[in-house]
């Protein structure tokens, strides 16, 4: 039998819950509901922990650099000086990077760029804490990645303009790069499939016997794909050696994190319903973004299981540059985001310590904006958008199959057949 309704008619309609922002275009910001933790409180369990010993983490807020810009508690990485100071360029690097490729997107020299200020160290500093041959799957914001690894930034340039060098031949839309020789898989523009990749390969590794790890980047808004929950369920089934890293940085082009589930509870504490060891953590700090992967790293290494780390930070511009954040978000979020700029703690982290200065940091800056801007001059001698220097006609049917098929040996035909009758006479590398 089945239960009745219940009898009366004072029952009350069922409603349905659509998340909405606290604040939007027009509204003065405030950030006062967060629960932000004092620096070093946080307790630094053994990397080798069950992975329910994780759980009340995964509501914390794993903090570093405190009020006073020193470093507190027990997940100060004690990195020294020349470290800090090597991270913080690269911060400042991957910033005057984007400025840079952000304004040739609005000279025209390419048709999309995608910034990660305010984001730098949830790349940076957690790049820095892997090994440099640990294979990584990253989301379309980890520029920071290749760029501590030392992928030469006349490369990224080339391929953000799909030019006669990019090596991705044109075939990806622009800041999708791959290189395999650093150990970054290709990034793609289809959310959360590089979770389940990197679970893969992590699996792989294991079975080889390997010593490499892997480590995945995704968006807080790409949780809510299927993609993401198939990753989490395979890595604590096989206890793979993976690193599951969740930037939230609060929105998802113009949907806000609440629609992936923030609203319920934290990004870290999904961690808790597959079985894997779960950490969330202050994403402007880049302390402790380097504390918690070189944990979840070393955990991973010593056959302890993987790790979900939520990275909270907050996206300080627009999503790319085909969109307005105006138009959904109040304009003063940025200001009165309570984490801070994750470059300007680590230089004033620097300067507490007696190992750096205003005038240093200038002139670093300027460093490297020359880097870019150089680097960029050497990329256009390669082309730009829309100035007909590209990768000959002919690629677009390489690297696809080990062996053409014949039918498509005889559109290549075709096509340069059409093409040499179109433009008679044009230089060989177009063709």
């Amino acid at each position: 039998m089945m239960a009745d309704r219940p009898a009366g008619n004072n029952k009350p309609a069922l409603e349905l819950h659509v998340p909405e922002p606290r604040f939007r275009p027009g509204d003065e910001a405030d950030f006062s509901h967060l629960e932000i933790p004092p620096a070093g409180q946080q307790q630094r369990p053994d990397e080798a922990c069950e992975a329910r010993e994780t759980m009340a983490l995964c509501h914390d807020l794993i903090r570093v650099l405190g009020e006073d810009d020193q470093a507190h508690g027990p997940w100060d990485p004690k990195l020294d000086p020349e470290t800090l100071r090597t991270m913080l360029g690269h911060m400042a690097q991957v910033r005057a990077f984007d400025e840079r490729m952000f304004r040739g997107q609005r000279q025209g020299k390419t048709s999309f760029y995608m910034k990660c200020t305010g984001e730098e160290a949830t790349s940076v500093a957690a790049a820095m804490a892997l090994a440099s041959d640990d294979m990584v799957f990253p989301s379309y914001r980890q520029q920071g990645i290749l760029i501590t690894r030392g992928y030469p930034m006349v490369e990224m340039i080339n391929q953000i303009y799909s030019n006669k060098a990019d090596k991705l031949k044109g075939r990806q839309l622009p800041i999708m790069y791959s290189s395999r020789e650093h150990s970054f898989f290709s990034i793609s523009g289809n959310l959360a499939t590089q979770c389940p990749q990197a679970v893969g390969w992590a699996m792989a590794s294991a079975i080889k016997g390997d010593t490499r790890i892997a480590a995945s980047w995704v968006g807080e808004g790409s949780t809510a794909e299927g993609d993401f929950h198939s990753a989490c369920t395979f890595a604590t089934v096989y206890n793979a050696p993976v690193i599951l890293n969740v930037i939230n940085n609060q929105w998802a082009i113009s949907s806000f994190s609440g629609f992936a589930g923030a609203e319920r509870t934290t990004f870290a504490a999904r961690a808790v319903g597959y079985g894997l060891a779960g950490l969330r953590v202050d994403g402007n700090d880049a302390l402790a973004v380097y504390a918690a992967q070189r944990w979840a790293a070393n955990r991973a290494r010593a056959n302890a299981g993987p790790t979900l780390i939520e990275y909270f930070t907050y996206r300080a511009e627009g999503h790319s540059t085909s969109d307005d954040p105006s138009a959904y978000r109040s304009a003063q979020e940025r200001s009165e985001w309570p984490l801070g700029d994750p470059i300007m703690r680590l230089k004033n982290h620097l300067i507490a310590l007696g190992e750096w200065d205003e005038e240093r940091h200038a002139a670093m800056d300027l460093v490297a904006a020359e880097r870019v801007k150089e680097a960029t001059k050497e990329a256009e001698k390669n082309g730009i958008l829309g100035h007909g220097l590209h990768h000959p006609f002919r690629t677009m049917f390489q690297d696809v199959y080990e062996e053409l098929p014949w039918h498509l040996e005889e559109q290549a035909k075709q096509a340069r057949r059409e093409r040499e009758i179109k433009w008679p006479g044009v230089e060989p590398w177009a063709m």
